[in-house]
């Protein structure tokens, strides 16, 4: 009966799929974009805008920027890198077995900003934040609709839109979902992002208006692993995987619904955060004549005022309704108080509110080029934090400066920056770094040299945490860490490779060394890593190939596979005019090591040397084809388990069984 009911769920996927192929393929809109060399194998999810500002009028021109950065980009259209173009999340990423669920870098990536910081970033690859808002320019109103389904009722929803009212006006709007139950047992994500952007320019091009919001609600079910792992994925009696019992959760009931989801165990985050910036200009106007009916007001700036406004509500939260007594005193060495609250439930929480403001003159010495400046600021932030049982305030004073010169011709840029904490509860935190990077010629592309050194208080998550059971775990012996990075990189389109080398130098570096106990090292070590891109093309067929080395010298505690590597090997071409097709094999592959545990009520990654995870390459069939403004991403995913057992992301964390993913995305240009 069971084999039935798949045949049929897979006769009506095939022909929902087919008819909105059919859909898909009847659209007529198209927009310009500039991709890598052969139609899109690349790793890059953005190029630079280089296209003429006269277009046809069936055609879109749109580009956007983001905060401080003068160049502008173009949206990416390429169909080969599924995880990152389509998801949003790297593919050197790995998290707890299930879509959404709590993710790391495999590709050691220390923090290297200084002053405050909350400490929680387990989800953070699902959110949206103001480093990554877009502001928008286009010449007609342009939308994105995403839609995405898997195995075990994973569903993912994708909503963009953008459009300019008038010369002077933009928004941009886009929201994401990601609901997924999982195949393991109190595993389901059910995540909601909002995100909203929008830039004013005045009449005559002196004020400018800036404005980001956004807003985070991650629910991420926790199962604390499942018990006896290998034993359990072996027995056929478990070839349902939901019938393995967790450490956490037992056999609560949870609903599953696409926008009604109860998870009962689970770290419940809420990130929001409104930022207005505003700019003042002096320079001079000029009205340019483009033709005897054509013209244009032209404004170059000479200098300006800028005051950014951000205000900052974060929440996070772990909630347990139904506690194990002996879970919670073997791994976080606490008993259950329930006569205190006349119930059992564990609740963790920690509230903060920033609010933050930023004044700053920037010169521009050369009229003409905004991407050449010299930049002075100071900011004052006030941050209030309010736990269970304890609050705190506290402010800092910093003061920042930036030299920024990207010549006219795109072939040299020089950037200096450096922002140092002089008041307050960060006092003493700084951070400095110097990029040059050079464009040489088309045959050997473009390199760059940068050098950075942060000095940064440990996250607050590391020196204080508690709980509703009348437990608090408390780190004021901590110092200051401090990060020295080296970096190489080298990007080269013509011979289709990119290769960057990082040498990093740290010294104090914080860490959980168990589920609840932080702990610093005190003696320096280092980290050469290497990362590298590959691209081959013979005729039709295309193999790409991205590789990453990470050599530890020194006796800390960091576990990190010491090599990464993910190969595609694809048809790819053009067919029947309008058909773009992209279709193989994907493995991913890293070296065996002891790969870091995991503590729920923290939504922490913890150091260990006891489990070592020694995986089978990760392997996913695929065929991702575009028609026109239509693109789909079929794919079988997780093959390699049908040879061997799960494959484990953390110890006692496996990953799904296979799966098959149906991904779609269309474009619309009103």
């Amino acid at each position: 009966m069971a084999g039935r009911t798949r045949i049929i769920r897979m006769r009506y996927f095939t022909i929902v799929f087919l008819l909105l192929v059919c859909t898909g393929s009847a659209l007529k809109a198209q927009f310009n974009t500039n991709r890598l060399p052969g139609g899109g194998g690349g790793n890059a999810s953005m190029q630079r805008d280089t296209s003429s500002h006269d277009h046809e009028p069936d055609t879109l021109t749109i580009r956007y920027r983001y905060l401080g950065e003068p160049t502008d980009f173009m949206m990416d259209s390429t169909i080969a890198d599924f995880s990152l173009n389509y998801l949003g999340v790297p593919a050197t990423y790995t998290n707890l077995g299930n879509n959404g669920s709590a993710s790391r870098n495999l590709l050691f990536s220390p923090r290297m900003t200084p002053g405050f910081d909350p400490g929680f970033h387990s989800f953070d690859v699902y959110g949206f934040n103001h480093q990554n808002a877009q502001f928008f320019r286009t010449n007609r109103p342009y939308s994105e609709l995403g839609y995405l389904i898997g195995g075990k009722q994973e569903q993912m929803i994708n909503v963009m839109h953008t459009q300019n009212r008038g010369e002077k006006f933009n928004f941009h709007f886009a929201y994401r979902k990601i609901n997924s139950p999982g195949y393991f047992r109190n595993q389901s994500t059910n995540h909601d992002n909002y995100k909203v952007t929008a830039n004013y320019n005045s009449q005559n091009k002196r004020y400018h208006l800036m404005m980001s919001y956004y807003l985070n609600k991650l629910n991420g079910g926790e199962n604390g692993g499942i018990i006896d792992s290998l034993e359990l994925l072996n027995n056929p009696e478990y070839s349902q995987r939901r019938l393995i019992p967790t450490k956490l959760g037992g056999t609560s009931a949870q609903s599953n619904s696409f926008f009604n989801t109860n998870i009962p165990l689970k770290n419940d985050f809420q990130e929001s955060s409104i930022l207005l910036q505003q700019q003042f200009d002096w320079g001079r106007g000029d009205t340019v004549h483009v033709n005897d009916t054509t013209e244009y007001y032209k404004f170059d700036p000479r200098f300006r005022i800028q005051h950014t406004f951000t205000y900052t509500q974060n929440t996070y939260e772990f909630i347990d309704q139904s506690p194990d007594s002996a879970y919670y005193a073997s791994r976080y060495n606490f008993s259950l108080w329930p006569e205190a609250f006349g119930e059992d439930t564990v609740f963790t929480q920690h509230q903060w509110r920033i609010l933050s403001n930023d004044l700053s003159v920037i010169s521009f010495p050369v009229l003409g080029n905004q991407a050449h400046f010299i930049k002075l600021g100071a900011g004052f932030d006030y941050i209030s934090g309010n736990f269970l049982t304890a609050a705190t305030k506290f402010s800092n004073l910093r003061l920042h400066g930036e030299y920024r010169n990207k010549t006219r011709n795109q072939k040299w840029d020089l950037s200096a920056k450096g922002e140092f904490y002089t008041l307050g509860e960060n006092i003493g935190d700084y951070a400095v770094s110097g990029t040059l990077s050079r464009y040489l010629n088309e045959t050997f592309g473009n390199v760059s040299l940068r050098v950075s050194n942060v000095n940064r208080e440990p996250s607050y998550v590391y020196k204080y945490f508690g709980t509703n059971h009348f437990r608090e775990y408390v780190n004021n012996g901590m110092g200051k860490e401090n990060v020295t990075q080296l970096q190489f990189k080298a990007d080269n389109r013509k011979l289709k490779y990119n290769i960057e080398a990082n040498y990093y130098l740290f010294n104090k570096y914080s860490y959980f060394k168990s589920y609840y106990e932080s702990e610093q090292f005190t003696g320096l070590f280092n980290l050469l890593q290497i990362v590298a891109y590959k691209r081959f093309d013979v005729r039709s067929f295309t193999f790409d190939a991205n590789f990453a080395f990470q050599q530890l010298a020194g006796n800390a505690p960091v576990q990190l596979p010491t090599i990464w590597a993910r190969a595609r090997i694809a048809y790819n071409a053009r067919l029947f005019k309008n058909l773009n097709l992209y279709t193989g094999l994907e493995g991913k592959y890293n070296s065996p090591y002891y790969a870091d545990d995991y503590s729920p009520m923290l939504s922490q990654f913890v150091y260990q040397n006891q489990y070592n995870i020694s995986n089978y390459p990760d392997v996913a069939a695929f065929a991702h084809f575009r028609i026109k403004s239509f693109t789909a991403y079929v794919r079988g995913e997780n093959l390699n388990t049908f040879l061997w057992t799960n494959n484990f992301t953390a110890p006692f964390y496996p990953s799904n069984n296979f799966a098959l993913r149906v991904g779609l995305r269309w474009w619309f240009v009103n």
